[in-house]
């Protein structure tokens, strides 16, 4: 680790004397790309984050939002999402672990108990031994720990591409429970008040995290940045949150903050910058589990499962009592103070106790410059599709491993746990049973790289509407959204040229949509030997409706089929061109997305409604395959092969007994008669003069490839 000449500089003459190591240290890790957004921040005043219903928005460990109340009390849900790109791909395991305890404790410290995640993964081409690595200890990190904290995965996204090949992405969100009672941020309040450590003991693992997040991945990380990767405990975790809702029960808690990206130097130091305070600590006062850990690393180790509390002086012995109930360290290492951000160290040597931090907390936590960098606008590829034979198209369409059935990673999780989860994966959104406010809340998360890659601002447009239509496919409003921006290094012109598209492109759509983007996470530098990533805008989107009952995917086999929504005309970014080559441009989008949204919502609510599913990813080949079952089939009718693949979001097929009421509740929204819902378990397509037809076991296989590759 070292600070930058430039930066050493600014440091320097803020203070009036050269940085001791510690400080020079802890300058680097907080102002770093991954703590400072030194590159994105300022391009992501494109957002809006205020409603009537934000709670608390950017800048805390979570975002909260308020819940319509439609039979009970009032009711706040804390968001977050969190990307663990790099120390996945050094150590796949560990390194989706401990993203998944990271954002449960980033809700925790909202005072929040956690009730759902997702999980949005990317990697190179399945086809490759490495990614199918990669993806396999990813996969069982997040369900190994989410499985034993007992929180329920309930929904995310898989895509590969060979973008992703030297840098795979993970990114995990977390919503939980809480009330304006129990509702607790990340600013500290008083003078005087204690700083107490709650949690697993202080190691060295993941020195250095935040700085190695913010560069580049070299071709040998695997070996050499080792060290900067967290080892998670879920058994810990889940201590940790039992405790954290019993310090909540009796009002202990005045401000708290998660240990994650430069440990303990950061969540104190941030903590007391937002309450506009300072704090003096004692680092050798740090339960710690190696011996002769030094000041530099007791300060910035990311050894996980540990909080940070403010409590008053009169509540430190009670803390230290639940802490011990349920097996946890528990150490009192300084107080909250008016001056700077001082940590002091005493070690076997008889030097006495020295100050190796004394800076000013605000300069530490929000102090670093911002970047300002070149930019190239992206384009759009010409029109070049190909002339494919339909029975191949659908076959390699519908058995891409990005369209094909994710039953083999879901079925690893336990997405029922806690009695919640009404809709479960496999569905277009998630629903989860909120009884306390007689709501449903539906969750959908992800993005589809060959849509950035292909056009990034229009791509990312189609991204948040695509999140939106999931959630009103099951009769939810879209209510609020967190984003997870992933990029390339910053430093090309191109690369930060798609960024900034992908950032203007998500905040347009969410805009219009009056969807507030309440909170996020920003990962740059996914740069590696293989080149940068595609501009991927993973966006966590939830949705509020009354009760919990919403249409299923699957057909009844008892209703005519229809087409809701507006098709765009191109293929462009469609796993079609993906599967049979060419390019195309990217589709257009609907002009009027909000009235979109509530059209599908409606739709899905009428009573007449049986089924509904989504049109986007593969196309209407993709939702039609994923409708029939052994027990019901599909006899429909498509113009030609670009209506059968275009993946315009912002459609769904419906199954109803009431085509007319479907076409009221429309309004101006094109509905398209596709055909019958069919007791014979069949696919029959008719594709202009060509006839295609599969029964539901062909389907079956076709879309087991993971699973057929990886059991």
């Amino acid at each position: 680790m070292s600070l930058s000449d430039p930066d050493h500089d600014l440091v320097a003459a803020e203070l009036g004397r050269d940085p001791t190591p510690a400080e020079a240290a802890l300058f680097e890790n907080l102002w770093s790309e991954h703590c400072a957004y030194r590159s994105s921040r300022p391009l992501l005043s494109a957002f809006d984050s205020e409603a009537d219903h934000v709670v608390v928005g950017p800048g805390d460990d979570a975002a909260v939002v308020s819940l319509p109340t439609y039979d009970g009390e009032e009711t706040y849900i804390a968001m977050g999402v969190e990307s663990h790109n790099h120390p996945s791909y050094v150590d796949p395991y560990d390194g989706a672990a401990t993203g998944v305890g990271g954002i449960v404790r980033d809700i925790l410290s909202m005072g929040a108990y956690p009730i759902a995640l997702t999980d949005s993964l990317y990697f190179g081409g399945f086809d490759r031994e490495h990614s199918r690595y990669l993806f396999e200890g990813v996969v069982e990190g997040i369900a190994d720990y989410g499985n034993a904290i007992g929180v329920p995965t309930v929904g995310g996204s898989v895509e590969f591409d060979e973008g992703y090949e030297g840098n795979p992405l993970v990114n995990v969100a977390c919503v939980g429970l809480v009330t304006e009672e129990r509702l607790v941020t990340a600013e500290a309040k008083r003078p005087g008040n204690k700083l107490v450590l709650v949690g697993n003991a202080t190691g060295r693992d993941g020195l250095g995290g935040a700085s190695f997040a913010s560069e580049d991945l070299s071709e040998d990380a695997e070996t050499e940045d080792r060290p900067a990767v967290q080892v998670g405990d879920p058994y810990t975790e889940k201590l940790l949150i039992e405790a954290n809702e019993a310090l909540i029960d009796e009002d202990l808690i005045r401000a708290a903050r998660d240990l994650g990206a430069a440990g303990l130097g950061g969540a104190s130091s941030e903590l007391v910058a937002k309450g506009g305070l300072g704090a003096e600590i004692e680092l050798d006062a740090v339960h710690q589990r190696e011996p002769n850990m030094s000041a530099l690393e007791i300060l910035l180790a990311e050894s996980q499962e540990r909080m940070c509390y403010e409590v008053r002086p009169e509540d430190v012995d009670r803390v230290a009592e639940i802490a011990d109930r349920y097996d946890l360290g528990c150490s009192v290492i300084g107080e909250v103070t008016e001056g700077n951000y001082v940590c002091t160290f005493e070690d076997d040597e008889p030097r006495g106790r020295e100050t190796v931090v004394d800076v000013p907390a605000e300069f530490l936590a929000d102090g670093a410059p911002m970047n300002d960098l070149p930019m190239t606008e992206p384009t759009q590829p010409s029109r070049d599709r190909p002339d494919a034979d339909l029975d191949a198209a659908f076959e390699a369409v519908v058995a891409s491993p990005n369209t094909a059935s994710k039953e083999w990673v879901y079925r690893q999780y336990d997405h029922e746990v806690g009695t919640r989860t009404a809709r479960r994966p496999g569905d277009d959104a998630a629903v989860l049973a909120i009884r306390e406010a007689g709501a449903g809340l539906a969750l959908s998360a992800g993005a589809i790289p060959a849509w950035t890659d292909a056009a990034p601002y229009e791509g990312a447009k189609a991204v948040a509407l695509e999140n939106a239509a999931n959630l009103a496919a099951k009769g939810a409003t879209p209510h609020a959204a967190v984003d997870c921006l992933n990029g390339g290094n910053p430093e090309k012109p191109d690369v930060y040229g798609g960024f900034g598209a992908i950032v203007d492109g998500l905040a347009d759509m969410c805009r219009d949509l009056s969807v507030p983007v309440v909170g996020g996470n920003v990962s740059l530098y996914n740069d590696s030997a293989a080149g940068p990533i595609p501009p991927t805008p993973t966006v966590a989107m939830i949705g509020v409706r009354e009760g919990y009952d919403a249409p299923p995917v699957g057909v009844t086999g008892e209703g005519t089929l229809l087409e809701v929504g507006e098709r765009g005309g191109a293929l462009g970014g469609s796993e079609y061109l993906a599967q049979m080559g060419g390019s195309d441009r990217f589709p257009t989008l609907p002009a009027d997305a909000p009235a979109v949204v509530e059209t599908l919502a409606t739709v899905a609510d009428l009573d007449s409604t049986l089924a509904t599913h989504d049109v986007s990813h593969g196309g209407l080949a993709v939702t039609l395959a994923e409708m029939v079952s052994a027990e019901a089939g599909v006899s429909a009718t498509v113009a030609d092969v670009e209506a059968l693949f275009d993946e315009t979001p912002g459609r769904v097929v419906v199954e109803t007994t009431d085509p007319d009421a479907v076409r009221e509740a429309a309004g101006d929204a094109p509905v398209r008669s596709l055909g019958e819902a069919t007791t014979d378990g069949t696919l029959t397509l008719s594709v202009g003069d060509t006839e295609l037809t599969r029964e539901a076991d062909a389907i079956r296989d076709l879309r087991a490839v993971i699973e057929a590759e990886l059991s």
